[in-house]
């Protein structure tokens, strides 16, 4: 069993959610959200934010703060092999009353299908709260090019940021 190591990044100005499954090996090594260099979550919100690539952690954690958004990710705890979503079993899920208690959330977002899948099951439930799936932003999901990626959460982020 492995517990999330990362706490929850959100402010009381933070209006949309972004969600992920839980952090990859590479993400629990560095302590924050998508620390893989291939994983292209960073690339994204810097073009549909229209700010800077952010390279350091304080960089990353400005950028989310600063345009409104907060992350986390729906799992607290978990059985996982590596960094592989398809392998996580026993699940306990994140309480996200400890954001939307505190911030004005107006949009919660899942990035990729295992946080959406995940969220419908153990969170959705629990908050009446409905989250638009992204695709994921995971070197894994290569059939989606980094283009492709911007365009899409542009569309469903736009009227947040």
């Amino acid at each position: 069993m492995i517990v999330h190591p990362i706490p929850p990044l959100y402010s009381p100005l933070s209006k949309v959610l972004i969600l992920g499954s839980f952090p990859s090996v590479k993400s629990r090594e560095e302590g924050f959200f998508y620390g893989h260099r291939m994983n292209r979550f960073w690339s994204v919100i810097s073009r549909i934010t229209e700010r800077p690539l952010p390279g350091t952690i304080e960089e990353k954690r400005d950028l989310i703060l600063s345009s409104g958004l907060a992350l986390w990710d729906v799992i607290a705890s978990c059985d996982i092999e590596g960094s592989s979503d398809s392998s996580i079993r026993n699940v306990t899920a994140n309480d996200l009353s400890v954001i939307l208690d505190s911030a004005d959330i107006r949009a919660i977002f899942t990035n990729g299908r295992k946080s959406a899948e995940l969220y419908r099951r153990y969170i959705l439930p629990v908050t009446g709260r409905e989250a638009v799936c992204l695709p994921s932003t995971s070197p894994a999901n290569a059939t989606w090019s980094l283009e492709r990626l911007v365009d899409a959460w542009r569309i469903e982020l736009s009227g947040y940021l």
